[in-house]
């Protein structure tokens, strides 16, 4: 366990100027993640959710080992093995399936729930109790993105539904995880990413080639389509998002995958789509929560108690 330390005498930098730095790059991950609705639907061969995955985790996570040439080492061995079948494994087929059985709009409203999932598991977990503002803004994101995506035409599909809420609820129980278990010491982020896509590739392998195969072709297109999701989507996505984890406490970094369907919004605005003042209302909200879950009014009203800057009180927090 790591405590941060004082910021040495005249640097230049505050500390809430780092945590801005940090949640812009964190949030660079889910706003990429944004665009693997309109991959999916645009360029990849249907019907092939498993080998999508598969093509989005392996490739990313052998190059990572290879940029890193690093393995882990006593019971990382089995820590690394769960984060990636969590955070990589079991949610990348659950997502693509989610992604061609549903509208995106309802995937991604189902998407919008983690950072309720990931408060609730902290208060196990983590023994983290979130503060009634975040529980409420994270209420209010889910509404905010309902309105933006959900509208008279929205179809269920019973599978996609269950597909959408497995994956948001084992990527919060990987983001619980990996704030509970940190990384090693000397590991960077890009290493911790390497090993989980290539933990959660490996389980794919077998499973994606006894049940569905590859597909009978593969044109540019797709090939495009697996890149940006392999390389974007995959190891430079979850290297920030790594790195954003281990250095934001979990009630900040959570709420920032509703840029997921934000972003997923306005790809689809660019593809010919446009927003009602409903939708328009829904978008501000949910990004209004985005940013209110980056504050805890009760801290910042103690820094201020106390005579220090606001946001000061990051100083203190843990990385597990």
């Amino acid at each position: 366990m790591q405590t941060l330390t004082e910021r040495p005498p005249g640097s230049p930098r505050t500390m809430s100027t780092q945590q801005v730095a940090t949640v812009a790059l964190t949030a660079l991950a889910p706003a990429s993640w944004g665009t693997t609705y309109a991959v999916t639907t645009e360029l990849l061969p249907p019907g092939h959710p498993l080998f999508a995955g598969l093509m989005r985790a392996l490739p990313a996570g052998l190059a990572g080992l290879a940029i890193t040439r690093v393995l882990p080492r006593g019971d990382w061995w089995w820590k690394a093995a769960v984060l990636g079948v969590l955070n990589i494994g079991v949610l990348f087929p659950l997502l693509f399936v989610a992604a061609e059985r549903l509208p995106g709009g309802v995937a991604a409203t189902l998407g919008a729930t983690q950072p309720l999932l990931v408060a609730g598991l902290a208060i196990v977990v983590l023994h983290d109790r979130p503060t009634a503002w975040r529980w409420a803004w994270g209420v209010l994101g889910v509404l905010g993105v309902g309105l933006v995506v959900l509208g008279p035409e929205a179809r269920l599909d019973a599978v996609g539904v269950l597909a959408g809420l497995g994956g948001t609820a084992t990527m919060a129980g990987g983001v619980v995880l990996t704030k509970r278990w940190g990384r090693p010491a000397g590991v960077g982020p890009l290493t911790f990413a390497g090993w989980q896509l290539t933990a959660g590739g490996l389980l794919l392998l077998p499973i994606t080639l006894a049940f569905e195969g590859v597909p009978q072709r593969i044109d540019a297109a797709a090939g495009g389509g697996y890149l940006w999701l392999g390389s974007m989507g995959g190891l430079i996505a979850y290297t920030l998002w790594f790195r954003g984890i281990g250095r934001l406490p979990v009630g900040a970094s959570a709420p920032l995958v509703l840029l997921s369907p934000l972003v997923a919004t306005v790809v689809g605005i660019g593809l010919g789509e446009s927003l009602s003042l409903p939708q328009t209302a829904g978008f501000v909200l949910a990004l209004a929560a985005l940013l209110a879950a980056q504050f805890n009014p009760s801290n910042l009203r103690r820094d201020m108690a106390r005579g220090r800057p606001a946001g000061d009180h990051l100083r203190e927090e843990r990385i597990r």
